[in-house]
């Protein structure tokens, strides 16, 4: 007789996997909140020194977007009740994006925005439904490319597996650091529709990508550039409407997508492109399509945010912004972990193995700091760090004070692969 062969359920499977993260310190756990998003953070009952949040211009927890939720609330109702081609396109949606394309009109011509529930959902419809385009390419010219930086956030990187699934499209993956070998990769690529796909601002590392140098090239080899500015979007630029502002850029070539749950301080996000793009994804952007659409009340809140981002106490939060990223910039330094020559509000600080992390991160804990620590595949293997962010809110005493735990915390930890408390 054959010996019976071990049967495994799902749940051994998952049993598996679970602890398989354990073996390698990359199991994450949830922790409650129970305070509104600010500085300071009630968690397990401890107030906490938050710097790990996106809400860069600490809006979050501000009164006239508190009052506008409450009036969009009163005015649309809680849902939206259908997805936006059903019933679920309110005023309130359209007006939002009226606005939203009017921020990135002087960038992009004849622009026009379109409203997601998430940054995630954008990328993915963006990025889907433009490779698509390539379907309709002449045959004597066919093919479609897509070019990817290595370290794009996981929503891009989605997005492009998912095209490539649909479209059969060839992916490049190129380093946004060194674009000579994406240059030459363009340079002998005879696909009749090329993409080419970066964060604004990456963030993890907190470094802004070559925007113009990845346009111009997008220029001479007809590509589509779509640019993901999450955490760029609301800092960037003198009035906050991110990376294309920052950098003055204009061309109907860019598809600009901004994220509205971080520095707008509330939740959802946009593309904004040339108008017949856009049309195109309302018509084949099947996650738009298929999704319902945000509650209105979010899009009236949104309004007022813009308004803030745009005006005057908005260009005091990024000059104090600016103000706190040069202090930390200039006065923090180790012996042996690395801090990176970020110019944005996302600065982290490697540290190398995951163990060595995790007791950073706990130190700080025990310090009254909340700041966990970042593995992979987050970020490559090797790079676990502290992704330490600023807010509006920060104080600079209270910066200082972060920067002196730090030094004194980098003492504590042994910085190897088996690193570990001393």
């Amino acid at each position: 007789m054959k010996p019976a062969q071990q049967r495994f359920t799902a749940l051994d499977l998952a049993h598996q996997q679970i602890d398989d993260l354990d073996s390698r310190l990359l199991r994450r756990r949830l922790q409650q909140t129970q305070s509104p998003c600010d500085t300071t953070l009630l968690v397990a009952g401890r107030a906490l020194n938050a710097f790990c949040s996106n809400d860069y211009l600490g809006l979050a927890n501000h009164p006239a977007l508190i009052a506008a939720m409450a009036e969009g609330a009163s005015r649309y109702g809680a849902g939206s009740g259908a997805s936006h081609l059903i019933s679920g396109h309110s005023i309130a949606h359209d007006l939002l994006e009226t606005e939203l394309a009017r921020c990135q009109n002087h960038h992009i011509p004849q622009a026009r925005a379109l409203f997601f529930c998430t940054g995630y959902l954008a990328n993915i419809t963006a990025i889907t439904a433009l490779a698509g385009l390539g379907a309709n390419a002449p045959q004597s010219n066919p093919g479609i490319s897509i070019y990817s930086a290595k370290l794009n956030h996981a929503s891009l990187i989605d997005g492009v597996k998912l095209a490539a699934a649909q479209t059969k499209a060839h992916v490049h993956l190129f380093d946004h650091a060194d674009l000579g070998q994406l240059k030459n990769a363009l340079a002998g690529d005879t696909a009749a529709h090329k993409l080419i796909v970066i964060d604004g601002v990456f963030s993890m590392d907190g470094d802004l990508a070559p925007v113009p140098e990845l346009l111009a090239l997008a220029h001479a080899f007809d590509a589509l550039l779509i640019v993901d500015d999450a955490h760029g979007f609301g800092v960037l630029g003198e009035h906050g409407h991110g990376i294309l502002e920052h950098f003055q850029m204009q061309s109907n070539r860019i598809v600009y997508i901004g994220t509205l749950g971080k520095a707008a301080g509330v939740s959802g996000a946009f593309v904004c492109a040339h108008e017949t793009l856009l049309e195109c994804l309302i018509q084949k952007g099947r996650p738009y399509i298929y999704s319902t659409a945000t509650p209105p009340a979010i899009a009236h809140t949104l309004l007022t945010s813009l308004t803030l981002i745009e005006g005057e106490e908005g260009r005091k939060r990024r000059a104090h912004l600016r103000s706190l990223i040069s202090i930390w910039q200039e006065e923090l330094s180790f012996m042996r972990w690395h801090r990176t020559e970020s110019t944005t509000p996302i600065q982290p600080i490697i540290l190398g193995s995951n163990a060595a992390a995790l007791a950073a991160s706990r130190l700080l804990d025990q310090a009254g700091y909340w700041i966990p620590a970042i593995r992979p595949p987050t970020v490559p293997d090797g790079s676990a760090r502290l992704r330490i962010t600023f807010s509006a809110n920060h104080s600079i005493d209270a910066v200082r004070a972060l920067m002196r735990h730090l030094q004194e915390i980098e003492t504590q930890v042994l910085v190897d692969k088996n690193a570990a408390l001393l």
